[in-house]
């Protein structure tokens, strides 16, 4: 049988190329084995030979199924023009939700990776910082200095259980990823993980972790702060089970966070940034040109950050020049958030020019002033800024957006850097067959489940491998280990979940904004949900829609 050689070809990336759009509909009354098309579902794109109908079983059944699979694959190819490719824009803004720039009237902004972007060259610093905290201060081994920072192991999102030393993607459905989880550097078998977890790869995140991804048991990595984190906890845990060290997992966990915590407390951070702001902090210009073309259409602007003043002051010196506090109508610093948002006990207080700390009662905000602490309720009544009208940025989902939306309805806008690169990678040929093909395989695998023989096992087990290869390839164009910070396999990453839910907006950078007009109305395209019936891709390739493939599967009723 061709079956083989059929398999090898399928494995090869198809050009870019071909006919711009699907063929025409055939004139044949029905697609290849499909049956009749049901009332206006026609059956777009059918191959230009009609093979003879599928035969009953044994050896011929597996060569049908073979024919159906190199139609198939052809027709795929049809279906990809080269200008599908690069169809996104890595410098657009994406939105979940309906909203029109022309009803917000105030502009709030996070300052670390919202206002200020910071170059990746930032994250070795914080490793080697935190690593060597912990071999002097918390007296850890000598030969965990060996690692340096890998900028390509871990992806913003994942979750740590915190007793089992498990590093793991887990999707919307609180699902972990299989091949995904790893244990120091090494990968943990499936198998493994499934027995982990009472023989589920189901995570019961509601007992294990809070609402804000902290745990008891689990932690999830949400902010970019977070990736020299991960990786100096996996290198620890690597280097204890590589020499066979005992440590208590709980322990070892508490001292990683702590050394990370130390750099920020410290002020390691702010001193490598402000002797060298032209290396670490991008896109300054772009944001001094936001920030002045939303002040000279009339809206109010303030800050809201967790950063010192000290440090926020010359960032936005370097960025805005001497006068930007002239650009907010109220600046907060130290505003510990996410407490800021739900705890009414802390009282703004005053700064003076030098940053000191003044004793005034505070009965208004005042422009060009410096406050610190504080929190959103006295905030809400001393500036009268509530709902839909505020549109607030930030980089943290947790820390800086939930709790605005689900509590007080402000519009919110998330800016997510890895979105640029994961678009650059989406627009390519390779991304666009793989995943084109595998949807499509997918709705073959769909269709034909129905062949019980033997033979035709053989052939659907086959597609079952073959799509689980291409699942991998998908996957590891984004990241060897994890994948994309936005999809599982198919399903969304519990990230995405996240940011489709706290976020009406999320864009790469601030400077996407500049791409727009200060009254434009962003509409969110119509996602199907999975009983409407749209045009899918597995669904067009296979040659007709959804409901005419009951008729091939009647019997099962």
């Amino acid at each position: 049988m061709a079956g083989a050689g059929l398999r090898a070809a399928a494995r090869l990336w198809l050009p870019c190329g071909g006919p711009c759009g699907p063929r025409a509909a055939s004139s044949s009354p029905s697609c290849p084995g499909c049956g009749p098309p049901g009332p206006g579902a026609p059956c777009p794109g059918a191959p230009r030979s009609v093979p003879s109908p599928a035969p009953a079983g044994g050896a011929e059944v597996g060569a049908h199924l073979w024919a159906r699979y190199q139609d198939l694959r052809r027709l795929v190819h049809d279906l990809l023009p080269p200008e599908i490719c690069s169809l996104l824009n890595p410098a657009a803004i994406y939105s979940n939700n309906e909203i029109s720039l022309r009803d917000v009237e105030v502009y709030g902004f996070d300052y670390d990776y919202t206002l200020a972007q910071y170059a990746d060259a930032l994250h070795p610093e914080i490793f080697n910082a935190a690593r060597d905290i912990l071999i002097e201060h918390y007296k850890y081994p000598e030969g965990i200095r060996r690692y340096d920072y890998n900028p390509s192991f871990a992806i913003r999102g994942l979750h740590y259980d915190i007793q089992k030393s498990l590093l793991m993607k887990i999707d919307a459905f609180h699902y972990v990823q299989l091949g995904t989880a790893y244990r120091g550097l090494q990968p943990v078998p499936d198998e493994e993980v499934i027995d982990l977890y009472g023989g589920t790869q189901h995570i019961p995140l509601y007992q294990m972790s809070g609402f804000y991804g902290k745990g008891p048991s689990i932690k999830q990595f949400m902010d970019i702060f977070s990736l020299p984190e991960m990786a100096l906890l996996s290198c620890v845990v690597d280097h204890f089970l590589g020499h066979g060290l005992e440590f208590d997992q709980a322990h070892l966990y508490k001292d990683v966070t702590d050394a990370i915590r130390d750099v920020h407390v410290k002020g390691l951070m702010y001193q490598w940034i402000e002797r060298d702001m032209e290396k670490y902090i991008l896109r300054g210009e772009e944001t001094f040109a936001v920030l002045n073309r939303l002040v000279a259409h009339g809206k109010q602007l303030f800050l809201i950050t967790n950063s010192p003043f000290s440090f926020v002051d010359k960032g936005m010196r370097h960025m805005v020049g001497p006068d930007w506090r002239q650009l907010f109508d109220v600046v907060i610093v130290q505003a510990d958030k996410p407490s800021f948002f739900t705890d009414r006990r802390k009282p703004f207080r005053k700064l003076d020019e030098k940053g000191s700390l003044q004793w005034d009662r505070i009965t208004c905000l005042e422009k060009g002033k410096i406050y610190r602490q504080g929190n959103l309720f006295d905030f809400l009544r001393l500036t009268e800024w509530r709902g839909p009208r505020v549109l607030y940025f930030g980089d943290h989902l947790y820390s800086d957006l939930a709790d605005l939306m689900l509590r007080h309805g402000w519009r919110t806008g998330a800016i997510i850097p890895e979105l640029e690169r994961e678009i650059r990678i989406i627009n390519t040929e390779q991304y666009m067959h793989s995943l084109t093909w595998q949807q499509a395989l997918t709705g073959l695998l769909e269709r034909m489940q129905t062949h019980q023989d033997s033979e035709s096992q053989q052939v659907l087990a086959a597609w079952m491998k073959e799509r689980q290869e291409l699942r991998c390839v998908t996957k590891a164009l984004f990241n060897a280990q994890f994948g994309s910070i936005f999809r599982t396999f198919h399903n969304p990453t519990y990230f995405s979940r996240r940011l489709v839910r706290f976020s009406d907006l999320y864009m790469a950078s601030l400077s996407c904004l500049l791409n727009y007009s200060v009254d434009f109305t962003f509409y969110p395209r119509r996602t199907p949900l999975q009983h409407e019936a749209p045009l899918w891709m597995d669904q067009l390739c296979t040659g007709c829609m959804k409901t005419p493939f009951l008729g091939d599967m009647a019997h099962i009723r």
